[in-house]
């Protein structure tokens, strides 16, 4: 390629990801619900970029940095109208022993560094690859990043300390023994009531945002009846101006693998939570490269005025989704919203009950659960629901990135025994195909008694090549194989390796081995390994069956293992014996 073509290449492939004019001119659809949605999420992500960027160990500003930047940029310049961007509980895991080795700056330098890494995800259009993400592995994440959510709020539902532990289930265990200790039934009418008014509102008027009214009715039942409960407090001021002055530049090469490491997860994260937005909403479809792009662009922001590494939000998407978000200006609102509560109405939220905030990520939580989906693939077969089980498990036991790798696993392990138990291979009779017609009826019958023909159907993979060769090498004793090849729909090292060894092994114990009708995009593989090699020296490889059919013949007759007719006459019009070869 020449370097005009790779520049027209590149340029067409920057372009691709670029905002247009289409993506954007959705944000006028629906302005009244958008907003509504966006205010909805911006009080939700609130307390959840507070408190992601001190568990991140960059400091609570830093979170709602992240919250603001990266949400704004991922929102315009991102490939899905409802993903809403920002700090994350998955990310946070990350970050936490960087901060420890490297400071606050070795965090914003890898955030920098990752969102460079996936800039060059999304101009290689990577994005594409999540296309073949099993259906029940996308299924059991959301379930898990369900079940983490709603458990992760159980301490400020309860009105407990959130217990030390990463595990989110052992955490909401320890807060009910908390709890039990020391009970706060105010905390619990507080988180219930605003579940209660979400679930039963979203049947009754599903256009109702009553997550934002659920919230604001509980902040004013608090505040009216001066109840003692734990709020959000004190907000940390303003927004500091872009500067350079906070990345570690002389570790770039030590944060090298940290970075990839981010940028993977913000990938994998982002993508899988754009298609739970895509499945929770009606006829949305996200583009994955674009995505990827906006994600990149977020986190090349955010580390400019103090912020973290961000992601696509499961959490805060749903929030959004359920409330009503019909393009990417919900998010836009989102960020601007919380913007304006860094500047301007910290006090007002400072009272926002943070038992409020837990009832609604738990109905949030509930809500994600599509048990349709859930029914349909359990009746889909054991293995989907296996799948999906495993994938739910995992997340909820340890990372994402573990739970989608567990998912995929398993996935391909149940492919591979669907591929190998439709592989076959079968014997089939020679009349099957066109018989030289100086035979007879008895003749051909003595015939039969020596030369068995195979057909081998479907992929020749490793599993189940190593089956093949036990039937192959383990079949009667018969003068003549012919190995029908037309077929195979694809060959591996290891099948192809084995087919070797089989014929190597009937070649040993005295039996003629004949292939037919090999596929040229095989032949590659064959010829590399050498399988073919004897067969082709000694002329034992024929474009169809009937030719080696006609040649099985004639070296049977040959070697005078069945009489020969006089007018029986070998390929090459003589009554020479047939060369059988090794």
């Amino acid at each position: 390629m020449s370097a005009t073509q790779f520049g027209g290449e590149a340029l067409a492939r920057l372009r691709s990801v670029l905002p247009n004019r289409s993506t954007l001119g959705t944000m006028g659809r629906s302005p009244r619900g958008d907003l509504l949605a966006g205010l909805t999420v911006a009080v939700v992500a609130l307390p959840l970029a507070l408190g992601f960027g001190i568990a991140s160990g960059a400091g609570a500003e830093a979170g709602l940095v992240t919250a603001v930047i990266a949400g704004a940029v991922a929102a315009v310049c991102g490939g899905s109208n409802l993903q809403v961007t920002g700090p994350t509980g998955a990310m946070t895991v990350v970050l936490v022993p960087i901060v420890h080795r490297y400071g606050s700056g070795g965090v914003m330098t890898v955030g920098l560094l990752a969102g460079a890494v996936l800039v060059v995800l999304a101009l290689a259009r990577a994005g594409r690859w999540m296309a073949y993400v099993p259906v029940p592995v996308v299924e059991g994440f959301t379930l898990g990043i369900a079940a983490v959510i709603g458990l992760q709020q159980i301490p400020a539902a309860l009105g407990v300390k959130t217990p030390s532990g990463d595990n989110p289930a052992i955490v909401a265990a320890k807060a009910v023994g908390g709890f039990a200790a020391h009970p706060d039934w105010v905390s619990c009418a507080v988180a219930a009531g605003v579940v209660a008014m979400m679930l039963i509102g979203a049947r009754v008027r599903p256009a109702v945002p009553f997550s934002l009214l659920a919230v604001a009715a509980a902040t004013v039942a608090v505040g009216v009846a001066h109840l003692h409960v734990a709020t959000i407090g004190h907000l940390p001021a303003g927004i500091p101006a872009p500067s350079l002055s906070f990345f570690e530049m002389g570790h770039v090469p030590a944060l090298l693998p940290s970075a990839f490491a981010v940028a993977a997860l913000a990938a994998l994260e982002s993508l899988m939570s754009a298609s739970a937005a895509d499945a929770m909403s009606v006829s949305e479809r996200h583009d994955s490269n674009r995505e990827l792009f906006g994600q990149g662009l977020a986190n090349l922001a955010a580390p400019m005025f103090g912020g973290v590494a961000a992601t696509g939000a499961i959490a805060r998407t749903a929030v959004n989704v359920r409330s009503g978000a019909v393009s990417r200006l919900s998010a836009l609102v989102h960020a601007a919203a919380l913007a304006v509560i860094v500047f301007a109405a910290a006090p007002v939220v400072a009272g926002i009950p943070l038992a409020a905030l837990a009832g609604v990520l738990i109905a949030t939580a509930v809500r994600m659960v599509e048990v349709g989906s859930l029914t349909a693939l359990a009746r889909a077969g054991r293995g989907e629901a296996l799948v999906m089980g495993l994938t739910a498990v995992v997340t909820l036991a340890s990372t994402l990135v573990n739970a989608v790798i567990a998912g995929l696993v398993l996935s391909g392990a149940l492919a591979l025994g669907q591929v190998v138990r439709a592989a076959r291979l079968e014997q089939v009779p020679l009349h099957a195909d066109p018989a030289p017609a100086d035979h007879h009826v008895e003749e051909q019958k003595l015939l039969a008694d020596h030369i068995v023909a195979y057909r081998l159907d479907g992929p020749l993979l490793f599993a189940a090549a190593h089956r093949f060769l036990l039937e192959l090498t383990e079949s009667a004793e018969v003068k003549v194989v012919i190995l029908r090849m037309s077929r195979i729909s694809a060959v591996d090292a290891s099948g192809a390796k084995v087919l070797g060894d089989a014929i190597d092994r009937l070649s040993r114990r005295g039996t003629l081995v004949l292939v037919s009708g090999v596929r040229e995009e095989h032949r590659p593989r064959l010829d590399a390994l050498g399988v073919l090699d004897d067969l082709r020296d000694t002329g034992r490889i024929f474009p169809g069956t009937p030719e080696a059919i006609r040649f099985a013949h004639a070296y049977l007759h040959g070697t005078g293992l069945v009489p020969a007719p006089a007018s029986a006459m070998d390929d090459c019009g003589t009554t020479q014996p047939v060369r059988a070869g090794r």
